[in-house]
């Protein structure tokens, strides 16, 4: 089967130079702090993990395949979340791989790579989403506007009205579509309209 990029990815025009996402309801369709309980096992080919009572986790299913197409296009990424479980949070992040085979690669036997190492950036401590970017935004030296944000919670839109950082609030689970629309986003704040010549872009 073929691996799908998102729409934006191969249309030419510019993309952003980081993208963040947010983890519990974005990445995954569960809350780290109230739904996980450690211990955390891998299962599956390191697909899901199953916590101390048996109950299963995982990310959504296109996220493995966006990662993917981000880093294939060399987009840095970061993780902002303020959750109070950080280090079961990077648990299952280093427990959960992305399937490169299965993401798009043509390689048969590629192995699979621990989720946490898709990630430049990371940002999994209790406080706002603004501290969170401020660090970011110091740590890669991207510029804010060039920040394109994905999470579900619609308070934490200050990241845009504060720091001028795009925010997509996704609506359901993380799928190409919703990468696509914010990526939209973004180019409507930086006022990227369409391509007109080979190097020059509309504004």
């Amino acid at each position: 089967m073929t691996h799908a990029e998102p729409v934006t990815f191969t249309d030419g025009l510019p993309l952003p130079r980081l993208i963040a996402f947010d983890l519990d309801h974005t990445l995954w369709p569960f809350k780290v702090d109230a739904d996980v309980s450690e211990p955390v096992e891998a299962r599956d080919n390191n697909s899901c993990v199953v916590d101390r009572r048996g109950k299963s986790f995982a990310f959504y299913p296109a996220v493995s395949s966006i990662l993917s197409s981000c880093k294939a296009r060399s987009i840095p990424l970061a993780l902002a979340s303020r959750s109070h479980a950080p280090d079961l949070a990077l648990a299952i992040l280093e427990a959960l791989h992305i399937n490169l085979a299965s993401s798009g690669s043509t390689t048969l036997n590629t192995p699979s790579v621990c989720a946490r190492n898709y990630f430049d950036y990371i940002q999994i401590v209790p406080g706002t989403k603004t501290q969170h970017f401020t660090r970011i935004h110091h740590a890669s030296g991207i510029a804010y506007e060039d920040i394109l944000f994905f999470d579900d919670e619609a308070r934490n839109r200050d990241v845009e009205t504060e720091l001028g950082v795009t925010f997509c609030l996704i609506r359901g689970e993380m799928t190409r579509d919703e990468v696509d629309r914010g990526v939209r986003a973004w180019r409507k704040r930086k006022r990227i309209v369409q391509k007109t010549t080979d190097n020059e872009y509309s504004v």
